[in-house]
């Protein structure tokens, strides 16, 4: 998708940012469902677990998402090698 410069600029740093937090936060739940991976299979917290490894693929979706978008002058691999 082909956007202005200034509307890439923003994509870029805000869902940078959104998919950074939301990785960190999701392996911070993670660590804490598992008592830092000293917890027995029967101890751990289901939801919380459940909860972390939504953020992180949450947190790699919205920077796969993001990585879509270009603006005029960026041309993509596949336009580079037909020429």
């Amino acid at each position: 998708m082909i956007v202005s410069r200034e509307l890439y600029k923003v994509v870029t740093v805000f869902s940078t940012l959104i998919a950074i937090v939301a990785v960190v936060g999701g392996f911070v739940l993670l660590d804490t469902a598992t008592n830092r991976t000293l917890a027995a299979a029967s101890e751990v917290n289901l939801p919380l677990a459940i909860g972390g490894v939504g953020l992180i693929i949450l947190g790699a979706a919205t920077y796969a998402f993001a990585s879509r978008f270009r603006t005029r002058g960026m041309g993509s691999h596949n336009s580079d090698a037909d020429e």
